[in-house]
């Protein structure tokens, strides 16, 4: 009987490859980089937030726009989109009294991409 963990893959030796450790570790970012790193993904992990995201790469909208796409009260997209904001993903324009938002740049476009082209493969 083979048990859950045995089929993972380890490796059974005690040598620790200095000159591969020592060549990534001086490549490594700073710990404070890594940490803001994953705290972007972080706030890639909210579905509502993803639908956002997707909304806004096919146009810039109001709040009002994704609350009635998104059949959420506008208070609750705002929280989102406030969210987002502070983790420089979108970015907004007043005119009159409506305020429009769209992704904050292509580096946005880019990563949302990128991770639905993974998940489509």
């Amino acid at each position: 009987m083979v048990k859950k963990n045995d089929s993972l893959e380890r490796c059974f030796c005690d040598v620790i490859h200095e000159d591969v450790v020592r060549k990534v570790k001086s490549k490594m970012p700073k710990e404070e980089t890594l940490y803001d790193l994953a705290e972007l993904f972080k706030v890639f992990g909210d579905s509502t937030r993803i639908k956002i995201l997707w909304a806004l790469e096919e146009a810039e909208m109001c709040v009002c726009d994704i609350a009635a796409l998104l059949n959420m009260t506008q208070s609750a997209i705002s929280h989102q989109l406030r969210v987002l904001k502070q983790a420089k993903l979108v970015k907004n324009r007043k005119e009159g009294k409506v305020v429009y938002y769209s992704l904050d740049d292509e580096h946005v476009r880019a990563i949302f991409q990128q991770g639905l082209a993974h998940i489509n493969e």
